[in-house]
Formats: structure tokens, C-alpha cells, sequence
């Protein structure tokens, strides 16, 4: 099995529908962050049947040493009936995007209806109650990622419309906005087909600020004849001016060729939703959903990564 700069934790995977605390189908695609020394995971859940009158939820995971979690049976996030008076948008809670800004926990998450998914925003200071703030981006936008902290005085989020013309069907914009509530001047970013390995649809996670620029790790597909496979790859923003790319891996950094990888809910998958950087070690973490059933981490070097980034200008 070839190896990128990621590299499988030997203990994958991490959490599988086995080590969930209530029935699980599938535990995938969590948002990560550190609180209180320790990692926290959010994950998303597939209920094996129904819980508590639903189908997903997203629970907290917790970890002293980043390997081995203990999971709330109890959901951080379940359904908010904001809009069940006109039409059900969030009937499918799955996918947190998790960012710290200060000491608070911001959690942008999809809400899915008749015209595709809007941004839902929640925020938590302690990981077992959230406040639900609304829905932050009209369908179709799908999980907007936000930057940790303002930039030039304006809160800076990456965006994901979709349906987007000519070959891909997921493109990477940036926005804008005083208070985390109203959006705007947009701008687009990045399409399918500017980094070679995605050619049908990319995606964002939530950007972590180095003294290089802020990193980026992306998601997006490629399709053959064949298959279509899920995989990551990374860019590097400007940090005074992050609409500026200042440099990308030509390569995918990981791509599906482990088991837990290419079996499961559906096959061909490494999907993340953010990462986890430590500049003093030169490490960085990326903890990600594997086939849509299970969670990985995957870990590397910082500098080479960063190094992978700037030799592709």
C-alpha cells in the first residue's frame, strides 16, 4: 500500500459502528478540535434504526491521547426544528465543521432540504450543551468552514455551493461578515480541475493558521469509468489576504487503499472535515471518515507538507 505524506495510524480505525454507545450504522466525518488538553471529536452518526425519534445525530468524542476515545451516548447535535413550520431542513444532522474562535466552539453543520443543503451554525462552550445561532447560508451551500479568528476585522468563512456549471458539481468560495450572521462579498476560490487529482467535485475543511499561510486540507472526487474516489489534498492560503492561493499539493496527500477505506457505507472514501496542527512538534493530525462507516487518523509532517505546498506555486 502506497503511502503519501499522511500516514495510517497503525490503531485504524479508531471508532467503527461496533465501539458506538447507542446502535450505529455509520460513525464518519467528525469535526476535531482541542479543548482542555484533550482532542474532542465530533461524530457523525448514522442510527441503526431510531434514536430518540432520529435518524442522525452528532456525538462528542473525547481523548487523552488522541487514539482512544470515550463517546457520549447523549447528542451534541440533533435536529432543531427552525424551519418545520414551512418545510423540514434539518432532517439529516451529519458533517460538523468545528471551529474554535476565542473560548468558544463555533459548529457549522448542513441542513438538507428540497433545494440541497443550507448552513446551519451552532456554538458550545463546553461540549455538552449547544446554543442553535440559525442558518448562516441559503441551498445549495454545503458546510461552510469558518477561520478561527478575524481577518482584517471581518469573521472569513470558506463556502462550498454546488451544482456549479461546466465539469464539476462542488467548487471552494470565500465570504465575509461583521458578526458570523450575514455573508458576503463573496468570491470564488478554487474549482475542479485547478489541483489535478479532483476533477468532478472539491470541498473545504476548516483552515488552521501556521506561520506559512493558513492550511487547508480539501476534499473532492475523482471519477473513472469505474469508480469515483474521495480523497484529500491541501492548499495554502495568504494569511492577510486568504482569498490569495499561495501555493497546493499536485498530488493527493490520501487517497483510499486501506480496507476500512474502500469498504463500507460506501466505498472509496477518506472525507475530513478539519485538522489538527502542532507547529512545535511539526505534526499535523487529520482525523477522517473512512468509506463513510468509520473513523481514521491519518498524521504527517507539517514542514513537509507545507513544503509541498510551496514547491507547487
Amino acid at each position: 500500500m502506497n503511502e503519501f505524506i499522511l500516514h495510517r495510524h497503525p490503531a485504524n480505525p479508531l471508532i467503527s459502528p461496533k465501539d458506538f454507545p447507542v446502535p450505529a450504522d455509520s460513525v464518519m466525518n467528525c469535526g476535531q478540535a482541542m479543548y482542555k488538553g484533550k482532542t474532542v471529536l465530533l461524530c457523525a452518526c448514522i442510527y441503526r434504526g431510531l434514536v430518540n425519534g432520529q435518524k442522525t445525530g452528532i456525538h462528542v468524542a473525547m481523548s487523552d491521547d488522541g487514539i482512544n476515545f470515550t463517546v457520549n451516548p447523549k447528542p451534541l447535535c440533533t435536529h432543531n426544528p427552525w424551519s418545520d413550520d414551512v418545510c423540514n431542513y434539518d432532517g439529516w444532522v451529519i458533517d460538523p465543521r468545528l471551529t474554535q474562535i476565542g473560548d468558544e466552539y463555533y459548529i457549522v453543520r448542513p441542513g438538507q432540504g428540497p433545494l440541497g443543503p443550507c448552513a446551519l451554525l451552532e456554538k458550545t462552550t463546553d461540549f455538552e450543551s449547544v446554543e442553535f445561532m440559525g442558518c448562516i447560508a441559503l441551498p445549495p451551500n454545503r458546510v461552510p468552514c469558518l477561520f478561527p479568528e478575524k481577518i482584517n476585522g471581518m469573521y472569513a468563512r470558506l463556502d462550498r455551493p454546488m451544482f456549479g456549471s461546466g465539469k464539476g458539481c462542488g467548487e471552494i468560495w470565500i465570504s465575509y461578515s461583521p458578526d458570523l450572521k450575514y455573508w458576503g462579498d463573496y468570491k470564488p476560490l478554487m474549482r475542479p480541475g485547478v489541483v489535478p487529482y479532483f476533477d468532478f467535485k472539491i470541498g473545504p475543511t476548516v483552515p488552521v493558521k501556521t506561520k506559512h499561510g493558513w492550511l487547508e486540507i480539501i476534499h473532492g472526487t475523482w471519477n473513472t469509468c469505474a469508480d469515483t474516489r474521495y480523497s484529500l489534498g491541501a492548499v495554502l492560503l495568504d494569511l492577510e489576504d486568504p482569498s490569495k492561493i499561495i501555493g497546493r499539493t499536485y498530488s493527493w496527500i490520501l487517497t483510499p487503499q486501506a480496507p476500512y477505506e474502500l469498504n463500507g457505507h460506501v466505498s472509496n472514501v477518506c472525507f475530513a472535515c478539519g485538522c489538527l496542527v502542532d507547529e512545535d512538534k511539526d505534526e499535523v493530525k487529520v482525523y477522517y471518515g473512512a468509506a463513510d462507516e468509520r473513523i481514521c487518523l491519518a498524521t504527517g509532517s507539517l514542514s513537509e507538507l507545507i513544503d509541498a505546498c510551496k514547491n507547487n506555486l
